[in-house]
């Protein structure tokens, strides 16, 4: 496979073409960044873990019938995948409240969410990528309501999957926000990645925060939490 050029390059991530129209090239970076880019660091082995746990979670998925744009691991920090055309709006899942939920509505950290709260924001940085919801997504012709439908179907079962994967290690998987797109058949596939830079883990007993967190609020200590994170599930790195 022959990497080309640079199609976009993310916060964390550059995506590159291939000699083969249907195939990309992730490279994940050891940039870490938050507050849209405000605080951004190098952070050393980030990108091979995000790298290995993200192919470690999506082979799982995939292993639960949920459809993924990933192909095979290429190096520590570059996977090849399945081109998409991407779907631009974010679907967040929240097991417990945290992060923005507990800012808008004033509720107490940690509360469980019973039964789990299924959001949608537009991805667009320059908008600090609002709150959306159905009736916005399907006017503005981002997705079809049959497209948004499965969207939030796939998103559940990934909860489903995950949270008990996550409790197995100690850990609760409080809220995590996905991605989809569109393969060349037409099929709504998971793409862009899963990794702690886009979910909260806390851990069961202590409460412990072990995600992207530790760097926006200066806890340091954010790629180690990452590894423990990854030994705890049994991510090979």
């Amino acid at each position: 496979m022959e990497k080309r050029s640079e199609l976009y390059r993310g916060k964390a991530k550059t995506v590159f073409t291939t000699d083969n129209p249907e195939r990309l090239i992730l490279q994940f970076r050891n940039d870490t960044s938050a507050f849209d880019g405000e605080k951004v660091e190098q952070l050393d082995r980030k990108g091979m873990v995000n790298n290995k746990f993200n192919n470690f979670i999506m082979a799982k998925l995939e292993a639960a019938g949920i459809p993924t744009q990933l192909d095979q691991v290429l190096s520590d920090t570059e996977t090849l995948v399945k081109k998409l055309t991407m779907i631009p709006v974010e679907c967040v899942v929240r097991n417990f409240a945290a992060g923005s939920l507990v800012r808008r509505l004033g509720v107490t950290e940690g509360q469980a969410l019973n039964p789990p709260t299924f959001e949608l924001f537009l991805k667009n940085d320059s908008l600090h990528d609002p709150m959306i919801n159905d009736s916005h997504v399907v006017s503005f012709g981002w997705a079809t309501a049959e497209q948004l439908a499965q969207m939030k179907a796939l998103t559940l079962r990934v909860n489903d999957v995950l949270s008990k994967l996550f409790d197995a290690g100690g850990m609760m998987l409080v809220d995590f926000k996905l991605e989809f797109g569109v393969d060349a058949d037409g099929t709504i596939v998971l793409g862009d990645e899963f990794s702690p830079d886009g979910c909260r883990l806390w851990d069961k007993e202590t409460r412990k925060k072990l995600d992207k967190d530790r760097f926006r609020q200066g806890l340091g200590g954010v790629v180690e939490a990452y590894e423990e994170v990854a030994a705890r599930i049994g991510v090979p790195l």
